[in-house]
C-alpha cells in the first residue's frame, strides 16, 4: 500500500510540470526585446526568456526558465534564421520555415508531434495561430495594436504537448515579430 501511495504522489507531481498553460509574454524593459517575462494560468510572473549572449549582440541563442523547467533555443545553422532547435527537460524540438526564407509559416516538431504555426493574416506580424483537431488551439497576438512588447497567449493545446514545444512556438512568434534591439 505504501508503494502505491508513493507512486501516486510522484505521478501527481509530474502532471503540473507538463501541463503548463501559457497566458502571455511581455518585455522586461520597455526599450528592449532581449528579455521577456512569461506568464501562465497559475497567475503572476512565472518565467523568463532571454538572450544568452546579450552583451555580444547575439540573437541566435536564448534560454528560458518556467518554474522548475529550463531550456535553450538556438539557431541551428549560422546566418540562417530558417531553422531553430529547443532543448529542455529531455526534449528536443525543431522549428523550420515551411517555405525557404518565408517566416510566415513554421513547422514545429518534437519527433512525436508536428504542428504548423502561421500568421493569421499574410503580412500582419501581430497575430499568429495554429489550430488542429488533433492537438488543439494555440494563438498569440499583441495586447495592444502596433505594440510588440506585450503578447496574449491562448493556449488550448493538449496537455501531453511538452513545454519545450510551447516555448518554441512562443519564441518563433517573438523572434519574427519584434525588432532586434
Amino acid at each position: 500500500m505504501k508503494n502505491l501511495l508513493f507512486l501516486a504522489l510522484i505521478g501527481s507531481l509530474a502532471i503540473p510540470a507538463s501541463a503548463q498553460i501559457l497566458t502571455g509574454m511581455g518585455t522586461r524593459w520597455s526599450d528592449s526585446f532581449s528579455e521577456w517575462r512569461i506568464f501562465t494560468a497559475e497567475g503572476g510572473e512565472e518565467g523568463t526568456l532571454e538572450r544568452m549572449w546579450a552583451m555580444q549582440d547575439d540573437w541566435t541563442e536564448w534560454r528560458y526558465r518556467l518554474g522548475e523547467q529550463a531550456g535553450t533555443i538556438k539557431q541551428k545553422w549560422p546566418n540562417n534564421p530558417n531553422q531553430w532547435e529547443a532543448r529542455g527537460d529531455g526534449e528536443i524540438v525543431t522549428a523550420r520555415t515551411v517555405y525557404p526564407n518565408d517566416p510566415r509559416e513554421w513547422q514545429i516538431s518534437d519527433g512525436t508531434h508536428t504542428l504548423r504555426l502561421r500568421l493569421r493574416f499574410a503580412n500582419i506580424l501581430e497575430e499568429w495561430m495554429l489550430g488542429t483537431d488533433r492537438y488543439g488551439w494555440f494563438e498569440m497576438y499583441t495586447a495592444y495594436e502596433g505594440d510588440p512588447r506585450d503578447w496574449v497567449i491562448v493556449d488550448e493545446l493538449q496537455e501531453d504537448l511538452p513545454l519545450t514545444m510551447k516555448m518554441m512556438m512562443s519564441f518563433i512568434v517573438i523572434w519574427n515579430s519584434t525588432p532586434k534591439q
